[in-house]
């Protein structure tokens, strides 16, 4: 019988450390090296998911990772994910399916019953693989939650995991963070620990070799890398908190609203990739008089609906739509763009009733199970954005309810895995107002690049998108191996040679 896998495992000083992106850098790396590599993270809370090729939902740095180590994502490699929808209550996915809304309490008391469901997806994939990345959430040293946890240092315990502790040297006190960390674990779960890293260095790095020598002196540990501030880096983010960095310039506007339970926000990442100017708002006097105007997906809908005409954004999106500003909904937004909303039985929340913003001739109802599946199709009428009519596509629904046409346009023509076709999404009758429940679909080359066309000839200016990268992946690996001495790396987490 093959041994099981080796495990790696990234955990930080706190949260947006950069633990995700280090992780699907390793994948990368290791898999470049020649290891057959499989991601993993426990337990995930993010509203940021993807739609696996079986149908399952996971949280979409996974994805990522499993892409960057070139295989197929799957359930096993975020088995349980917490979608927020309130302060106190989030939706439960358990490998890959929506098991109902769990309250903060209850979950925080109960969770100990999922570890079965943990470890045995972290067995599957050990068995499989040759290697697996493993990332923790938040840190390790909250000592508070550390009888319940599910993703740190429980999961090394168990994967007799090598663990790599990165912390944010942009957020300031990094001597704090790491020897601070350090100092709260006890002493087994420090032992499991062979490497810092310290992230988002802006600068010459050279200036920092004393504070890697102190490092080093007072924790004991290799500092395996000092690895350079980039925003850039094709890694989709897991929370919101990401939308707080000032958005980059670019000769197109796009604004995407912002609410409360703003989900799938990578879907714009491709926009702002090939050069359009992409900033996210939370009030009506941001919103401006941008060249298009987002709807996102959102895991509240109602409850995002009702916020959005309270902040006086609801208002001004339709004095915008009226004045000829294109408008694109995705998912929960193109559900707020009909003219009712209803949810009988409280499947999106608490049961209820909305008024849309009435800009397509749609009414949706929330009934039934969430939809995940990927999706292939044809755009069949693509209104005022020239050149996009009869588009190939290619993405992923995520969503409950459905959205019935009176009398719009559909937007797309939609097969699922099992053959079926569909109609999908609505256009306004002037053409500028689309309404999609197609994930991903930014991502796809001409109708990016159909889009942001019109937007340029509308403003009259030559504007060539720029072509995203066809690995984006090797790019974070070149970061990475930039600026880590991979060699000291590998012999402090124990790697020998693949195969």
């Amino acid at each position: 019988m093959r041994a099981l896998a080796a495990c790696v495992m990234v955990q930080g000083t706190a949260s947006s450390v950069g633990k995700s992106v280090i992780a699907t850098a390793l994948c990368r790396v290791l898999h470049d090296e020649g290891w057959r590599v499989a991601p993993f993270k426990a337990q995930n809370m993010s509203l940021n998911a993807a739609v696996t090729p079986a149908g399952e939902e996971i949280g979409r740095a996974q994805a990522a990772q499993a892409e960057a180590a070139g295989v197929t994502p799957r359930a096993a490699m975020n088995p349980i994910l917490l979608k927020p929808e309130g302060d106190e209550r989030s939706q439960l996915v358990v490998l890959g399916r929506a098991r109902g809304t769990v309250h903060a309490r209850d979950h925080w008391t109960r969770r100990n019953e999922l570890w079965p469901v943990i470890a045995a997806a972290l067995r599957e994939l050990r068995a499989e693989f040759e290697v697996i990345v493993i990332e923790g959430a938040g840190s390790p040293a909250e000592i508070n939650l550390r009888a319940s946890d599910l993703a740190n240092m429980r999961v090394a315990k168990a994967a007799d995991a090598a663990v790599l502790l990165v912390a944010d040297i942009e957020r300031g006190g990094v001597f704090a963070q790491v020897l601070g960390t350090l100092a709260l674990l006890r002493p087994s779960d420090r032992a499991l620990v062979r490497g810092l890293l310290v992230n988002k260095f802006r600068g010459d790095r050279a200036l920092f070799a004393s504070g890697v020598r102190a490092l080093r002196r007072r924790s004991g540990l290799p500092v395996l890398g000092v690895l350079p501030y980039r925003e850039d880096l094709p890694v989709p983010p897991e929370d919101s908190l990401s939308l707080d960095a000032p958005a980059h310039g670019g000769p197109l506007d796009v604004a995407v609203v912002r609410y409360p339970r703003i989900s799938n926000f990578d879907d714009l990442s491709a926009l702002a990739a090939a050069g359009a100017g992409v900033r996210y708002v939370r009030e009506p006097a941001a919103l401006g008089a941008p060249d298009l105007v987002v709807l996102p997906g959102s895991k509240s809908t109602l409850a995002d609906l009702e916020w959005l005409r309270a902040s006086g954004l609801g208002p001004r999106v339709v004095a915008l739509a009226d004045a000829g500003v294109p408008l694109i909904g995705i998912c929960g937004g193109f559900q707020m763009l009909g003219r009712t909303l209803a949810d009988p039985s409280g499947v999106d929340g608490s049961p209820g009733e909305a008024r849309g913003l009435g800009l397509l001739p749609v009414r949706t109802t929330f009934a039934g199970p969430k939809r995940t599946v990927p999706v292939t199709g044809r755009v069949r009428s693509g209104g005022a954005f020239a050149g996009l009519a009869e588009t190939d596509l290619a993405g992923y629904e995520l969503h409950v309810g459905e959205t019935e046409r009176d009398g719009a346009a559909p937007f797309a023509e939609l097969v699922r895995p099992d053959g079926e076709r569909v109609t999908d999404g609505a256009v306004s009758a002037d053409g500028r107002i689309l309404g999609t429940y197609v994930h991903g679909l930014f991502g796809v080359e001409r109708v990016r690049e159909s889009i942001l066309g019109t937007l340029a000839r509308r403003r009259g200016l030559t504007f060539q998108p720029r072509a995203l990268p066809p690995d984006p992946y090797g790019e974070v690996a070149r970061w990475f191996r930039g600026a880590v001495d991979l060699a000291a790396l590998l012999r402090a987490t124990g790697l020998t040679t693949p195969g």
